[in-house]
């Protein structure tokens, strides 16, 4: 297994070779504007994945995508000419989604500031259910000590009623 910052090396210089490649050209009329955004190379460096975005719509991505394909060989003897390496790593070509994926984003957060600004409105418009302060308060004193004069009042009278019937 090669070092991983080799792996990394190695997959930078061959997002560069075949960037310039597609740049200067293929003979193919299906290959629409493709744009090389990444390379992965395995740890053992035999295998490459280049992450590509096409602009345009989705024809013109499958367009691309089988131009692509079917300069596979041509493009990967333009990358063993120019690294040094004693196997070229075979290539594959894999359509990223990082636009359809950021235009998804950028919807969700829309949708989040729109619902936001909702909540915001709603909120200053609104009223209480109840009170506005829907806490206990603490009660007046006053108020509780005649109420507990009137049950221990009660008490009292109990006890004297049951006492004069238990004499009789």
């Amino acid at each position: 297994m090669a070092d991983p910052a080799r792996a990394r090396k190695m997959a930078d210089r061959i997002k560069v070779i075949v960037a310039k490649r597609l740049e200067r050209g293929l003979r193919d009329p299906r290959l629409g504007f493709v744009t090389i955004t990444d390379v992965k190379v395995t740890g053992d460096l035999q295998h490459a994945s280049v992450f590509y975005t096409v602009y345009g719509n989705e024809e013109e991505r499958k367009d691309s995508a089988a131009a692509l394909k079917a300069a596979t060989g041509m493009l990967r003897s333009e990358v063993g000419k120019n690294i040094t390496a004693r196997l070229t790593p075979s290539l594959e070509f894999i359509a990223d989604a990082i636009p359809e994926n950021a235009a998804l984003i950028d919807d969700l957060l829309r949708e989040a500031r729109d619902r936001d600004t909702e909540v915001e409105q709603l909120a200053r418009t609104a009223t209480y259910a109840g009170d506005a302060d829907p806490y206990v308060k603490s009660r007046d004193l006053d108020d509780d000590d005649d109420a507990d004069d009137d049950d221990d009042d009660e008490a009292e009278d109990e006890t004297v009623t049951r006492g004069a019937h238990a004499a009789d």
